[in-house]
């Protein structure tokens, strides 16, 4: 079944005649265009790709199953996304409340006289929680990358060398394996470690420092996102002992991770296992979310959000602890959801690493 067949039967599902989609995410995984512009309007019997003139030549590359339309100046986007609307006889069209903008919409309802725009949540969030066998293959290879990327970075890990030095170094290798960073990489070390998500700076590693890495690869619109935290010397009692129930917490969840299990309930596991050292109050975010087309996809497994766990979904399992004054470190996983259980993707190891200096 196509990934436009899965959106029809949601539209049957929910009773929906039409609907808009604006989210290039989304557009990407419903067609493969990777322009920067485009709206899909898809019907349950029909359907088009939308875009400017810019990308006529690519869309009609890209999107194989439906048919491409293209405009160019003068005409506007809301005059050509109507002009559609108006030939497919639709009435009732559904838009994305969480993706179209205030300016977006009222341009469009000033556009689509007569037909009415329905708020909703996009369907395709939900279809693209469950990855395909070839969306799971393309995570993977990136995690492998990101899993070479930072075996090349501890070999340059010594006291002297800065943050900075270390993104520039990753950014290097990424060329060489023709990819690209998934997102901003998190570079911190010494008391900086403590910001959960800092950014590299001129700082030089000191002995003595934690160091985390919290990086990824992307490759073919797929992406893969891992963190590290290692030790410039031999740790300390209080860093090993931090880091080993770290780690305690972080693997307890991985096991967690099965077909039927509510996130919320594998988060608040975390919270338990750090607070029997009393750290919890010292992890402040969720523990993981979606991964795929992009680096926070859809899903999240935190404490507020009941999130069922389900074969084919892709996370990112990461508990932290941040102490301001001492510092902070993260151990992050790639998984995907299998019949039994869980199958790791970034494959590092995990151990807290001590480096020689």
């Amino acid at each position: 079944m196509t990934n436009i067949e899965r959106l029809r039967d949601a539209l049957t599902e929910r009773d929906l005649a039409a609907v808009v989609i604006s989210n290039l995410p989304a557009i990407y995984w419903l067609t493969g265009f990777t322009g920067s512009f485009g709206l899909a309007i898809i019907t349950r019997e029909s359907g088009i790709l939308l875009t400017d003139s810019r990308y006529t030549i690519q869309a009609g590359e890209q999107c194989q199953e439906l048919p491409v339309d293209s405009f160019r100046s003068p005409m506007k986007a809301e005059d050509f996304l109507a002009e559609h609307v108006t030939r497919l006889g639709i009435s009732r069209l559904m838009f994305d409340r969480n993706h179209v903008t205030v300016a977006t919409l009222e341009k469009w309802t000033g556009a689509l006289s007569g037909v009415e725009l329905v708020p909703g949540e996009d369907p395709i969030d939900d279809l693209r929680t469950i990855k395909s066998a070839d969306e799971v293959a393309r995570v993977r290879h990136c995690c492998g990358i990101s899993d070479k990327a930072l075996e090349h970075l501890l070999t340059l890990i010594r006291p002297g060398v800065s943050e900075l030095e270390l993104l520039w170094a990753f950014q290097d290798f990424l060329r060489r394996h023709s990819a690209t960073s998934a997102f901003d990489p998190i570079i911190v070390s010494g008391a900086r470690t403590a910001r959960p998500h800092g950014n590299p700076s001129e700082k030089k590693l000191e002995k003595g420092d934690f160091i985390t890495f919290d990086l990824g690869a992307r490759v073919d619109g797929y992406n893969s996102d891992i963190t590290r935290t290692v030790v410039l010397g031999p740790a300390s009692d209080r860093q090993r002992d931090t880091y080993a129930q770290l780690l305690k917490a972080q693997c307890a969840c991985i096991d967690a991770m099965k077909p039927g299990v509510n996130g919320k309930d594998v988060d608040a596991l975390a919270r338990t296992i750090l607070d029997e050292k009393h750290l919890a109050q010292h992890f402040g975010h969720g523990l993981g979310h979606g991964l795929g087309a992009l680096v926070h996809d859809t899903g999240r497994l935190s404490s507020v959000v009941d999130q069922e766990i389900s074969v084919g979904q892709i996370w990112t399992i990461e508990p932290g602890v941040y102490i301001e004054g001492f510092g902070g470190m993260r151990i992050e996983d790639d998984i995907v959801i299998t019949g039994s259980g869980c199958d790791v993707l970034t494959a590092f190891p995990k151990h807290l690493i001590e480096i020689d200096c």
